[in-house]
């Protein structure tokens, strides 16, 4: 299930409020600003930075 590009325009990380980024493989949004990835389960973001993974220094390229 694929996330409406309309609802990725209007999502922000809710720790910095910064934009968000859908990941390679569509199964997560990553934040930069926040070094997070939140998950996307079922078509649905889990924006809860209590879910998010942090990025490991690979994936931090901003």
């Amino acid at each position: 299930m694929a996330l409406d590009p309309k609802l990725l325009e209007i999502l922000v990380c809710p720790l910095t409020k910064g934009p968000l980024t859908m990941s390679p493989d569509k199964t997560e949004l990553i934040s930069y600003s926040a070094r997070l990835a939140y998950p996307i389960r079922d078509g649905i973001p889990i924006m809860l930075v209590d879910e998010a993974r942090a990025l490991n220094a690979d994936e931090d390229r901003k």
